[in-house]
């Protein structure tokens, strides 16, 4: 006898061949009861489940309200924080500009010489309350993370480094530069 050859493809071939319908199995009354427990216990935790799902969509969208609603008041405030700034440091400089005027209605040249010494005052005055400090004095070491050295000069009087000439004086408030000092380091 011989043996029939099937190659893998005459094998699938013969697996996907229909088969009879396989009867459903007929349940008696024992097996219905228990298969609509079963329906009704999965019933009830689909019930469970919508209902956390509805919980936990409402918490989601009451969080994403309370996010949007502090980022708006933070926004407000930050803005608010800048213009109470703004307005602070404008009213410090407001009598400087009183003192300008006051000063250019003057004719002659020593009482013009003499309201500039007062806006001078005034404007270190206003500076100092801001917390606006003055450095890059004659005399002073040479930093330069202070200092910016456009000349250098050979002076016998003066020591290695040291400022011999400041041609523009550097402020700082607190830790942070706002203008570096243009000065003339000796040696």
């Amino acid at each position: 006898m011989e043996e029939e050859k099937t190659t893998p493809a005459a094998e699938e071939t013969a697996a996907e061949e229909p088969t009879a319908p396989a009867e459903e199995p007929t349940l008696d009354k024992k097996g219905e009861r228990k298969l609509l427990r079963e329906l009704s216990a999965l019933e009830k935790k689909l019930g469970e489940a919508q209902k956390e799902n509805l919980e936990l969509s409402d918490k989601h969208l009451r969080l994403a309200a309370e996010y949007d609603n502090f980022r708006r008041r933070a926004t407000a405030e930050r803005t608010a924080a800048y213009t109470d700034g703004l307005e602070g440091a404008l009213e410090k400089l407001l009598p400087i500009l009183d003192n300008l005027e006051r000063a250019a209605l003057y004719r002659d040249a020593e009482r013009v010489a003499e309201g500039l010494a007062l806006t001078a005052r005034a404007a270190a005055e206003a500076f100092a309350a801001l917390g606006v400090e003055e450095f890059g004095a004659v005399g002073e070491t040479f930093d330069p993370n202070l200092h910016n050295a456009v000349m250098h000069v050979e002076d016998e009087e003066r020591g290695e480094g040291e400022i011999a000439e400041v041609h523009q004086k550097g402020y700082k408030k607190g830790d942070r530069i706002l203008r570096y000092a243009m000065v003339t380091v000796a040696n």
